[in-house]
């Protein structure tokens, strides 16, 4: 069955506001099949958690779906994953809601690689206590994203599934209803760098004759948007005559210091209109005490892209944990474009003592070095390593390698038993994406090992 991808009015819908909503082709006896079943799971055995799936196997028809897998093929590419964790959402009749959250933030990145799926398996009025979400809050990784606009409440016929981006701010609203509210939440990841438009594009530039969102971002929602359509950002708009809009690159590096995020973010995303020219300025904000100049700075660097590059490579060798840190991340969050840095990356992670670094430089090699092997031994070597964040981001970088990791099966073999179910998930993924015969006979021996069965109970043991 052919997928149903987004529009170019959807995706500018998502880059600004952090979501889209979606409905499945589905009848709506199916939806109250699940509800039902949903109502009966939570009365008997309580939250399912992890196992939402296996327990209500139906579900994975909702996520099938061409309207839903077409949307996240548009928003992530055609190999998302979705990861281990899932969690069906209670919301009882009478609740006073929750307050206002990220589950993601502060991940100093805008690009889309985590998003949240929330499928509803009956009609959300506003008086059902539907999922509110800010509008834009994506974009802010302080309190002040929780009132960039007004709340909006994802309300629907039962079968819409909304997508949101990992970091948006949302709650679940009050239920002044009497009955019960469900939503079931996913979260799925991008395994393949942009390279071109994986949604129904038809236009290439970001303004299609009207401007969407506010006027101040609109430089931040054309980065977002070439960055989805795989182009390069940030070069071809370099101007070298000193100002930017009538402001000094001193002026706006000044403003990366603000208090204010909005003028914060306002600032990165006008810096590559000066190009290589920012580019010293930028790494030296990475020294700053500010963790908001750093992150700022950050936004900025890869708002630049390509040009920055070799400066950040000469970051990872700083004396200062949190400049390597940060030059580590930044490089990451360039992906494909920092490929030139890989050899570097894989020189900091083999020599560096900080286990935030070599967590984070992990997590680089994972989206620059996708195209080779290059960086798979030293991936391998990581884990076994002590810091639990350096051996998760391990086997999600090879599971992004994938094919191109095939050396890696016996390390991935090795951590299929690990104590932490995300490492042993993601493993999994990592194998089945690599796909050799070896990767095959390891995954199905480990699947046949540890197959659940949804119909044992108490009541019927076999």
């Amino acid at each position: 069955m052919a997928v149903h991808l987004l529009s170019d009015a959807q995706m500018r819908h998502f880059i600004v506001n952090g979501y889209v909503t979606v409905t499945t082709t589905l009848p709506a006896q199916f939806h109250d099949a699940i509800y039902e079943k949903t109502v009966t799971v939570f009365d008997k055995e309580g939250n399912p958690g992890n196992n939402m799936i296996p327990r209500i196997p139906e579900i994975q028809q909702i996520l099938d779906d061409p309207n839903v897998s077409g949307a996240l093929t548009s928003l992530l590419g055609a190999d998302s994953y979705k990861q281990p964790h899932r969690h069906p959402h209670y919301n009882p009749p009478g609740s006073n809601g929750q307050g206002m959250h990220q589950d993601g933030g502060k991940r100093w990145s805008h690009h889309t690689r985590r998003l949240l799926v929330f499928y509803y398996p009956q009609d959300t009025p506003l008086e059902l206590g539907p999922t509110g979400v800010v509008p834009m809050s994506h974009y802010y990784s302080t309190r002040e994203g929780a009132e960039v606009s007004p709340e909006q409440p994802i309300m629907g016929k039962a079968g819409t599934v909304a997508f949101a981006n990992y970091d948006l701010w949302h709650r679940a609203m009050p239920n002044s209803s009497e009955k019960k509210r469900y939503m079931m939440k996913f979260l799925y990841a991008r395994m393949s760098e942009p390279q071109e438009p994986t949604w129904a594009n038809k236009e290439t530039e970001w303004t299609n004759g009207t401007s969407v969102g506010p006027p101040e971002h609109q430089e931040m929602f054309r980065h977002l948007w070439n960055w989805h359509r795989g182009t390069e950002f940030g070069v071809e708009n370099s101007s070298h005559n000193g100002t930017s809009n009538g402001e000094s690159l001193s002026g706006l590096i000044s403003s990366l210091n603000s208090t204010s995020e909005s003028t914060g973010l306002r600032a990165a995303y006008e810096m590559p209109r000066f190009g290589e020219k920012a580019v010293p300025a930028l790494v030296r904000c990475l020294q700053d005490e500010s963790e908001m100049t750093r992150r700022n700075a950050c936004y900025a660097l890869n708002a630049v892209g390509t040009p920055a590059v070799d400066a950040l490579q000469e970051a990872l060798k700083d004396s200062r944990e949190h400049v390597r840190n940060n030059a580590a991340e930044a490089l990451g969050d360039l992906g494909n474009k920092a490929e030139s840095a890989v050899p570097a990356l894989v020189e900091t992670l083999a020599g560096d003592a900080s286990g935030a670094v070599r967590s984070h430089t992990i997590e680089a090699l994972g989206t620059t070095s996708q195209s080779s092997s290059l960086a798979v031994p030293g991936l391998v070597k990581a884990l076994a390593d002590s810091h639990d964040g350096a051996r998760r981001n391990a086997v999600f970088a090879l599971a992004r390698i994938g094919q191109n990791a095939a050396e890696a099966v016996d390390g991935l073999h090795n951590v299929l038993f690990d104590e932490n179910r995300y490492v042993r998930g993601d493993a999994v993924h990592a194998l089945h994406r690599i796909g050799t015969r070896e990767a095959k006979a390891v995954l199905l021996r480990y699947l046949e090992t540890t197959r659940w069965c949804p119909l044992t109970s108490k009541e019927s043991t076999f």
